[in-house]
Parts: C-alpha cells; sequence; structure tokens
C-alpha cells in the first residue's frame, strides 16, 4: 500500500495522453463528445500527480488530431477530397466544441483538487506553503526537490571564427 492509502494503476503524463487519444480516436466516428470526455476523465484520473500539469494542457491538441486523422481517413474515399475534409473538420470542431470545453474543464478541475497548484508552484521556483495544522501536505512526504545547477557556461554563446570588422 503506497502512503495515501490506495495502489493502483498511475500513468505518466505521454501514457495518459496516448489514452486520451485512443479513446477519443475510437470514439470519434459514433459518439466523439461522450468519448473525449469519459477520455479526459480517465486519464486526469489515472496520471501520477506530479505529471498533471502536461496533461491538462493537451485535451483540446489531442480532440483536433483526432478528428483531423478521422475526417482526412472519410475523405480520402470520397470524389473531391479537399471539400469533403474541410466539410467534416468545420462539422468535427464546432458540433464538437461543447463537448471540449466540457471534457477540458472537468480536467482541469479534477487536476487543481489532485495538485495541479504543486505543480505550478514547482514550476515557478516558489517554496511551498506551511501546512496548516489540521490540513495534511500534498508535497511528498516532506522532500524538497532540488535540480543540480547547470555548468558554469552552458548557455553562454560561443563565438567562431574572427569578428566582421577585422
Amino acid at each position: 500500500m503506497t502512503g495515501t492509502g490506495r495502489a493502483g494503476l498511475r500513468l505518466t503524463a505521454r501514457g495518459a495522453i496516448v489514452m486520451l487519444f485512443v479513446i477519443t480516436l475510437v470514439g470519434m466516428p459514433f459518439l466523439p463528445g461522450p468519448a473525449f470526455v469519459a477520455g479526459c476523465l480517465a486519464a486526469v484520473l489515472l496520471v501520477r500527480p506530479r505529471d498533471l500539469l502536461p496533461l491538462v494542457v493537451t485535451p483540446p491538441l489531442v480532440f483536433f488530431g483526432a478528428a483531423l486523422l478521422v475526417e482526412l481517413v472519410r475523405a480520402l474515399g470520397s470524389a473531391s477530397m479537399l471539400p469533403t475534409f474541410g466539410l467534416g473538420m468545420f462539422t468535427a470542431l464546432s458540433s464538437g466544441a461543447p463537448w471540449l470545453f466540457l471534457g477540458s474543464a472537468l480536467a482541469l478541475g479534477i487536476a487543481w483538487v489532485r495538485g495541479l497548484p504543486d505543480n505550478l508552484r514547482e514550476l515557478r521556483g516558489a517554496p511551498a506553503p506551511e501546512p496548516t495544522p489540521g490540513s495534511r501536505s500534498r508535497s511528498r512526504r516532506g522532500r524538497a526537490r532540488t535540480f543540480d545547477p547547470e555548468p558554469e557556461g552552458y548557455f553562454e554563446p560561443r563565438v567562431y571564427g574572427r569578428a566582421a570588422d577585422e
């Protein structure tokens, strides 16, 4: 058992994004909106808490990619491919917009509860707030994350050759 009292499947951000794409792609010809929302919920619930930030920014791109692939395959068999593809993309994106917003908002809300603010704090480099009495800390058992500094001169530009005015 883990410290949270539950063990189970935990995906990386990449794994959760691939799972979201597959669920959306499979559901796109039948029920694209509900399939996308179900994929968003599954992905945000199964991803590791430290990988929440990359996951919550990708649902719109995943929806677009799945719609693009499905409409491209549909247009390949038609007599006029370009107009069929354009109309299919317009229809898929305009009819899927409410589901896209719903899935993205649900993923963001659940990720917020699961610890997205800690990820944002870590990204900014700000120290975690002190836990108040009676609240549980969402940090990883009090361990501070430190990163090795870059070697000196690593990001300094190098000048090759001679100067133009010489």
